[in-house]
């Protein structure tokens, strides 16, 4: 027993000595209860509504006061011209547009029956039925009221039209999100469990000692996690037009271009957790929790990170993978260009100029 219990408290010892062990066993049950218990939910909050009023008549005024007067939905632009409906979802600016006919009240008044259209990005299937079914209720509730007030049957029909995915199909919004996914194991988790690796058996040194400079072994083991990834990359392309039915609507140059410039930034973040991690088990561990759980639940692939509070929302902007997704969703998806998403690849570029040299400048002070 006395052997047994001096095992028990070599191990607490032990555990006790690596600082990073604890920090993970302890730190990482916290900031799961926490992501999960916020970041999951099905709710859909801060709706952005624009609305298309031709009429401008007591009828259409009656249902805009109470869509904004709904606690999950704001009315924040009146658009003027049909035209601009498109534009207003292509910059981002809207979540669902309320298109309301000419004589909308005339017509609803004299003949009982009146038509709104509803109109939302379908690449979300899920919250873009969750935001027409929102619109529709009060929309169901403005009609009972009115026709308590004119003291007719009266019935308001909403017509909903899904953009970029009619076909409301899940893998428009998965898609994405699994290339992130991907890139960012491949590229950040493995690189930095190779380079770990080489540390652990003692050939690094070796490697440093031979004329080779530092930065060329590095990009040396970098090189072929690209490959890998440009592969990847094709892969999951093929499946999505060829098996998932889903297109690619905008420039594949542009794409490529994304993916490269979003496999830069997940290298470097490989590099860097390379050298805070002393063994391949510390390695995978801090990947797990720094990279792994944050791009399921923080990015923006499974669940809207506009749903979620402030704190995990400010959070989220500093997640690569967030960016990405919406810069492929917006090129793959909706088919826009280069103009579209010059803030997801600024962004992108400034995150990986940051890692770069901070990774590099904290590979060679180990090297010192």
């Amino acid at each position: 027993m006395k052997q047994f219990l001096a095992f028990v408290r070599k191990e607490f010892y032990h555990i006790s000595r690596d600082k990073r062990t604890i920090l993970i066993l302890l730190g990482m049950p916290i900031v799961q209860i926490i992501i999960f218990g916020f970041a999951i939910t099905t709710e859909v909050k801060n709706v952005r509504v624009a609305v298309f009023d031709p009429s401008k008549d007591e009828v259409t005024q009656k249902i805009i006061d109470k869509i904004d007067a709904n606690e999950y939905m704001n009315v924040i632009a009146r658009i003027d011209n049909q035209q601009d409906i498109q534009t207003t979802f292509k910059e981002g600016k809207a979540d669902i547009i309320l298109v309301f006919g000419d004589h909308f009240g005339e017509n609803f008044r004299h003949t009982g029956d009146a038509s709104v259209q509803l109109i939302t990005d379908g690449t979300d299937p899920n919250t873009a039925s969750t935001l027409t079914g929102y619109v529709s209720n009060v929309i169901s509730s403005a009609q009972q009221e009115l026709s308590g007030q004119y003291k007719a049957p009266l019935t308001i029909t909403p017509k909903v039209k899904l953009l970029y995915n009619p076909g409301m199909k899940g893998a428009y919004n998965f898609v994405p999100g699994v290339m992130g996914l991907i890139l960012m194991l491949i590229c950040a988790m493995m690189t930095s469990i190779s380079i770990v690796r080489e540390k652990e058996s003692g050939t690094m040194e070796v490697l440093l000692v031979s004329p080779v400079k530092p930065i060329y072994i590095i990009l040396a083991k970098a090189i072929p996690y690209m490959v890998l990834s440009g592969i990847n990359i094709i892969t999951i392309l093929l499946l999505s037009v060829f098996v998932l039915d889903v297109p690619i609507a905008g420039s594949l140059v542009l794409l490529f271009g994304v993916s490269l410039l979003f496999i830069i930034v997940s290298l470097a973040l490989g590099l860097l957790i390379s050298t805070i991690a002393e063994t391949q088990v510390a390695a995978m561990l801090v990947s797990g929790m720094v990279l792994l759980m944050p791009v399921m639940l923080l990015s923006g692939m499974i669940y809207p990170t506009e749903n979620m509070p402030v704190m995990l929302q400010v959070i989220s902007n500093i997640i690569p993978a967030k960016w990405y997704i919406i810069a492929v969703k917006k090129i793959m998806i909706e088919g826009l260009d280069v103009f579209f998403v010059l803030k997801e690849i600024g962004i992108l570029s400034f995150m990986a100029f940051v890692l770069l040299i901070v990774s590099l400048k904290k590979f060679n002070d180990r090297l010192e």
